[in-house]
């Protein structure tokens, strides 16, 4: 290997033996020119070629040969009809009237934000910063293999004044993701700064998106493929489970110097040559690959237009069929299935998870192992058809929704990681473009059928609107509302629920569950009643025989459809509610039981669907009010919430004579068994946390950032080894070990979208403020009338459950409150009962300290919840990501319950 001098002085040493063996010098010698270091035998092409890659300049490496038309002075109309949607092409004068085209070069740049930092993109997931100076230091002095560049979507929020020096040319302007707020909406656009051999790998744009990319400063080499034809050397990974898709390619600069050159002719992709002043457009769904030949700086957002709507939507459909074949064409099919999918996607014996195949993910690769190594030393020839391009694909949204799952249910299927916008992000997106572009109304449909199945629900929809004579759903109320686990429709003053969240086991236990909940508030007269909205119809609507039927149900007795399904039903003997709370603790129990990589059964019955009718209520749900509320109104919402709450927990829950478990008691209880006396309704709650936590530590890490990965490691260490040392024992008048804290209903799911809020009239004059009449047309003549909004429902009881009152403080208090210590003390202050038992005259029992604190509870309960409301807190409080311990978390977020008392 010959090594340059002026990268590497060798020192030489010689050793030099004057007289006996103790007289031994040594002499330092520098040698300053080029010298071979001889390695009889050893060569290695593979690392010459990334020392290779690390030095090389790329002076000449510029490439047109015109296949990427130019155009100057495009109209909205010429663009639309040659390129949109079709073809990239490169587009001069877009840019002339920017402030960037003068003032965004490395050198303006450094001069005006060198002290800001922006985001960096590598090969890991890791998000790193650095400030422009040290980077602009950086890409003078690098020979990285793989340099550095950034790559920041958050540059605007970094520094607001870099957006304003550009604007959206006109002809990418329509944007369907503009509808979301801006904390909703996935990243959009991005700065690019890069050094000489830097740029973005092989990619499809996520979401199947399309883009626009100006070059503001240096010269970009491009090369794209058509939808389906995957680049020579790059692979895609689809993951059956979720449908996540990852790409493993070489870099840009190694895939021009080792992969492009065995390529023949008819092979090679689209090329040009981006210069500074043009705007390159990247149709959705085309592969493609960025080199800097300088130094360069560009802007680029990605778009989601009338063109690629369906397709973005497709996309983000559940399963994982689909999302092979738009990345690799038919590649992502078996060679045994291609035949039957062209015709027949929906084929039973068309699925792409063969029984054969045990692995979870289906992978797509063009370059196999022995060619990569034929390859390396240079013995491997150009394919003809590397990329077995098949004639038949064709990037056609009717021909690409074949791949689609029939049966595909986008509430219970997993959400791809890899998607832009999240699950419930995704529906409240369709709701609103449904809303807000009522002239397109047909393709939104389109596209809700594809991301949703829309049409079937619909169709749910109008048969239990036709057997209960409500009025069919107007235009305005075909798509569902609201961002829940569940398809919810408006229809005129009802609201109609179909229950389908978890499975039909699930939705079963949560229907029963509600429909007992509301026979006790009116058996017991509580004042709860008048906040929830009244319930008009129940029951189940199944598929069979090519048509619906619709049963109705009042929560009692099991129904034959339910009897003769393969379900594990509890105990329905002389219950009143065969699928009432107990049923469902031993259902959430086993569903606990399973490990991760399993699901609950729904004993194959998956066209079954619950559903009820409510009363609609006027108003708006406190998440439409959030930001346009005062503050005072936000306190007393606090308040009336705190009295609510307690109305909630006192409620007499049914009797459970005996513990719903045959097997013995575990761990600590097992201690005591000889002398405790544990409620049943205690005993569920404990067997289901102790089996929650098993695989605590794998959640946390699925769920990853913001979640600190230190304190993943320590949460074995913070929560407890058998939850059931949580209780709170102690030794009755005999002797014996009892529980002083009785269980709850717990709502489990107080949101800002459950809350909903009517609008009042507050008359505030010489006296105290009261309410008055909303409807009232003049008001008293002494005092000033103005508007506010009180709450008037609490939504969404099919979450219902026993166990501890803390638990419903976790919704509360990190989704309304926000963490607001200001608005959990009020609400405390209504609420009055105690969340530990209070001082009594029994002993009792011994136990370590940190379980009498209310805030260690909250804590573990946070870390145990099956939703990631610890990514809620670590967004909440930023500072807690540098957090050692979780004792430091727990402090923060939950510390002020312990100051808390109760007061009854």
């Amino acid at each position: 290997m010959r090594i340059p001098a002026e990268n590497n002085c060798t020192l030489m040493v010689k050793n030099l033996m004057h007289g006996a063996f103790a007289m031994l010098g040594l002499f330092l010698t520098i040698v300053l020119k080029v010298i071979f270091l001889p390695f009889a035998g050893f060569y290695s092409l593979y690392l010459y070629r990334r020392l290779y890659r690390c030095h090389t300049t790329l002076d000449g490496f510029a490439f047109d040969y015109g296949n990427v038309k130019r155009e100057k002075d495009l109209s909205l109309e010429e663009f639309q009809h040659e390129y949109d949607g079709q073809r990239p092409v490169l587009i001069s004068g877009l840019a002339d009237n920017w402030r960037a085209r003068h003032t965004w070069t490395p050198e303006q740049l450094l001069l005006n934000y060198g002290d800001t930092a922006f985001r960096i993109s590598q090969r890991s997931s890791a998000k790193i910063t650095m400030k422009l100076k040290d980077y602009v230091s950086y890409i003078q002095m690098q020979h990285d293999e793989d340099p550095l560049y950034i790559f920041d979507e958050t540059f605007g929020e970094a520094e607001p004044g870099l957006p304003k020096d550009y604007s959206v040319p006109h002809l990418f302007c329509e944007d369907f993701f503009d509808v979301l707020d801006r904390d909703q909406r996935p990243p959009y656009r991005w700065l690019i700064i890069g050094p000489e051999r830097s740029g973005a790998s092989w990619h499809v744009d996520p979401a199947l998106t399309s883009a626009w990319n100006t070059l503001l400063c240096g010269r970009k080499r491009w090369a794209l493929y058509p939808p389906g034809r995957v680049p020579l050397g790059v692979m895609v990974h689809v993951n059956e489970e979720d449908g996540d898709v990852n790409i493993d390619t070489p870099s840009s600069l190694q895939w021009w110097l080792d992969y492009y050159p065995l390529l023949a002719d008819e092979d090679k992709p689209i090329e040009c040559t981006q210069l500074p002043g043009e705007t390159i457009y990247v149709p959705s769904g085309w592969w493609h690959c960025v080199l800097n030949l300088e130094t360069t700086v560009a802007v680029t957002q990605n778009f989601v237009s009338p063109k690629n709507f369906e397709f973005v939507c497709l996309d983000m459909a559940p399963g994982y069929r689909h999302k092979g074949v738009c990345r690799a064409g038919l590649l992502a099919l078996d060679d045994d299935n291609i035949e039957d999918a062209k015709y027949n996607a929906f084929s039973e014996t068309d699925k792409l998870s063969c029984s054969e195949l045990t692995r979870k993910e289906k992978r797509v690769r063009i370059c196999k192992p022995q060619e990569d190594m034929d390859c390396e030393y240079g013995t491997c020839g150009a394919s003809k058809s590397h990329n077995r391009h098949h004639p038949e694909f064709s990037y056609d949204i009717n021909f690409l929704a074949r791949f689609l799952d029939k049966d595909r249910d986008h509430y219970n299927a997993l959400w791809s990681s890899s998607n832009c916008i999240g699950q419930r992000e995704m529906r409240e997106w369709l709701w609103k473009l449904w809303l807000g572009k009522q002239g397109i109304r047909d393709l939104i449909w389109k596209g809700a059928c594809l991301a949703l199945n829309a049409g079937k629900w619909s169709e749910c929809m109008g048969e239990i609107c036709a057997f209960h004579e409500l009025p069919l759903p107007r235009d305005d109320e075909k798509l569902p509302v609201g961002t829940g686990s569940n398809p919810v429709y408006l229809v005129a003053d009802n609201v109609v629920k179909i229950y389908v969240e978890g499975g039909l086991e699930a939705s079963l236990y949560a229907l029963g569950t509600e429909l007992e909940f509301y026979s006790l508030l009116y058996e017991f007269n509580s004042p709860l009643q008048k906040y929830i909205p009244a319930v008009l119809a129940s029951g189940f609507m199944f598929f069979a025989n090519g048509s619906y039927t619709v049963v109705p149900w009042d929560g009692k007795g099991v129904l034959d459809v339910i009897s003769k399904s393969d379900l594990i039903l509890g105990n329905c003997k002389g219950v009143d509610f065969p699928f009432g709370i107990w049923n469902k603790k031993q259902f959430e129990y086993r569903k606990a039981e399973m490990s991760s990589c399993e699901s609950v059964s729904s004993g194959g019955c998956s066209k079954i669907w619950p559903y009820i009718v409510t009363k609609r209520c006027k108003g708006k749900i406190f998440a439409e009010l959030r930001d346009t509320l005062s503050f005072e109104d936000v306190l007393n919402l606090a308040s009336f919430l705190g009295e609510l709450l307690r109305n909630l927990h006192i409620l007499p829950f049914p009797p459970l004579r005996k513990s719903p478990f045959v097997d013995n008691h575990a761990g600590f209880l097992e201690d005591v068994a000889n002398s405790i006396s544990i409620p049943a309704e205690w005993e569920v709650y404990v067997k289901t946390l102790n089996m929650k936590k098993k695989d605590v530590s794998s959640r946390l890490t699925k769920w990853g950032d913001p979640i600190p990965s230190l304190l993943i490691e320590r949460v074995y260490d913070y929560i407890p080894d058998d939850f059931a040392k949580m209780l709170d024992m102690f030794k009755d008048d005999n002797g014996l070990l009892k529980v002083r804290k009785p269980c709850c209903w717990i709502h489990s799911d107080i949101m800002d979208d459950n809350i909903h809020m009517d609008q009042c009239q507050v008359s505030c004059g010489s006296g105290d403020a009261e309410l008055v009449d909303s409807n009232s047309l003049n008001g008293p003549s002494d005092s000033e009338v103005i508007k506010s909004w009180h709450l008037s429902h609490i939504l969404d009881f099919s979450n219902l459950s026993i166990g501890d009152p803390i638990s419903d403080l976790i919704p509360l208090h990190l989704d309304i409150f926000r963490g607001d210590p200001r608005l959990l003390k009020r609400f405390l202050e209504n609420y009055k009962l105690p969340l530990v038992s209070s001082i009594s005259q029994h002993e009792p029992l011994k136990k370590e300290k940190k379980f009498g604190r209310v805030s260690y509870l909250a804590m573990c309960y946070c870390i145990l919840h099956e939703d990631n409301v610890l990514g809620a807190i670590f967004s909440l409080w930023k500072e807690l990501r540098e957090a050692k311990s979780w004792e430091e978390v727990e402090e923060t977020v939950w510390g002020d319950l312990n100051e808390y008392t109760g007061f009854s």
